[in-house]
């Protein structure tokens, strides 16, 4: 059987695609490993309706909606290949089974990659975060830290400014600013620590204080990380798509590759900022792009 597009991710915006494909009459199949980089997190913020929800629960909800359309089957199963053969794809999963489609959407996320700092993972997801639009009202107005070691620090401590003023940047060692971004945080009473950090630590995911190996300890109550972000699947690189200068794979306003035929949506895009609602409704729009092309390749 050919299907007309098999989705590869089974986060908000391959769920949300599936939707939008389903709605359309599309034969689909959504491939979920169910490895969510959001695995760490609590609560998801920002999306009305779901502010608050737990990723769990609301990948549940999700799946619920879908059981109502029969063209769409979900396969928790790896995808361990893609080749494209004669105008369509050869779609092969790590049990070894194979489907054959004539679209595929990449919505395989993207892979966190935190700074190699003892504790660090102990409060990742629960006192320390990495999107301010995320977690910032959780942590507003409170002590914070900012660990940034590269060339987005200003920009990261000119915005976590809006939630907390009693901010404290550690660079972990590096020299991310200029003489002249240093002189505006003093201006701003944000200190700047340069010294290596040795460790967080605090209890139950709740960051007490800030150990650098030079002896000096900081106390803080949460705070930001400035982590580095990767792409999660080698089948970006094997289909030959291309990656725009933030690392993302370049796409269309619908979502279209360089590589005719394929899709990309979500975080793996790195369009904007990683939320929930926007790689949701980024998958609406990709979907969208398939069934249009779907339908001129057919009338």
């Amino acid at each position: 059987m050919l299907l007309d597009c098999v989705i590869v991710g089974g986060g908000p915006a391959g769920l949300n695609a599936s939707l939008v494909l389903a709605r359309a009459k599309k034969n689909i199949v959504l491939f979920d490993e169910d490895k969510p980089r959001n695995a760490v997190t609590y609560e998801s913020h920002g999306f009305i309706t779901r502010d608050r929800i737990k990723p769990s629960e609301f990948k549940r909800l999700a799946r619920e909606d879908l059981k109502e359309y029969p063209s769409l089957e979900i396969r928790n199963q790896r995808v361990t290949a893609i080749q494209k053969e004669d105008g369509s794809f050869l779609v092969q999963t790590g049990e070894g089974d194979r489907y054959r489609s004539r679209k595929i959407i990449l919505a395989t996320g993207l892979t966190e990659l935190l700074p190699d700092i003892e504790g660090i993972h102990e409060f990742y997801g629960t006192s320390l975060f990495s999107c301010p639009f995320c977690d910032g009202w959780e942590l507003r107005d409170r002590p914070l830290v900012v660990v940034a070691e590269d060339e987005r620090a200003m920009h990261g401590v000119k915005l976590i400014a809006n939630w907390s003023k009693d901010l404290v940047v550690c660079t972990n060692g590096k020299t991310p600013f200029t003489a002249e971004q240093k002189a505006l945080l003093s201006k701003k009473n944000i200190r700047i620590i340069d010294n290596e950090i040795e460790s967080f630590q605090g209890d139950k995911g709740q960051l007490e204080k800030i150990r650098f190996k030079e002896g000096e300890e900081l106390e803080r109550e949460g705070g930001f990380i400035a982590s580095e972000l990767k792409q999660a699947s080698s089948l970006i690189e094997s289909l030959g798509c291309s990656l725009n200068t933030m690392g993302g794979i370049e796409t269309d306003d619908f979502g279209r590759t360089e590589v005719e035929g394929v899709y990309a949506c979500g975080d793996n895009a790195l369009v904007a900022p990683a939320q929930l609602v926007i790689a949701a409704s980024e998958g609406s729009r990709t979907a969208i792009g398939v069934v249009a092309d779907l339908v001129n390749e057919d009338f």
